[in-house]
């Protein structure tokens, strides 16, 4: 099972293993607080390509169609994630919980 949650939130045993799929550090959160057991920060968007999107619910579906042209190329990274035990919770700094990389990645590799 795959979950997807905000990093700000509260770490609970149900999440599994935890992988941290931004490309920069959450700001106001320590390593401690995180509690994540992978940083996997290239399979995260292009700075190019997050600079544009700047989680505007209007360019949410470009953005995808642009970002699994990248995750094409991020197979090995992707199959971190993919081998991984159980449930695994992938996190995510973006204020916008619907329209962000870690909701496109679970996407893609549910495909």
């Amino acid at each position: 099972m795959m979950l997807i949650k905000r990093i700000y939130e509260k770490p609970s045993v149900n999440d599994g293993v935890r992988i941290l799929v931004d490309r920069l550090w959450p700001r106001g959160i320590s390593k401690a607080q995180a509690k994540i057991d992978l940083w996997i920060k290239d399979v995260a968007p292009s700075n190019e390509l997050r600079k544009w999107f700047n989680h505007e619910d209007n360019k949410w579906d470009e953005f995808k169609k642009r970002y699994f042209e990248e995750l094409k190329d991020k197979e090995q990274l992707l199959n971190k994630i993919k081998k991984q035990k159980g449930t695994v919770t992938l996190l995510f700094g973006a204020k916008n919980i619907e329209h962000n990389n870690a909701v496109a990645i679970k996407e893609f590799i549910e495909e």
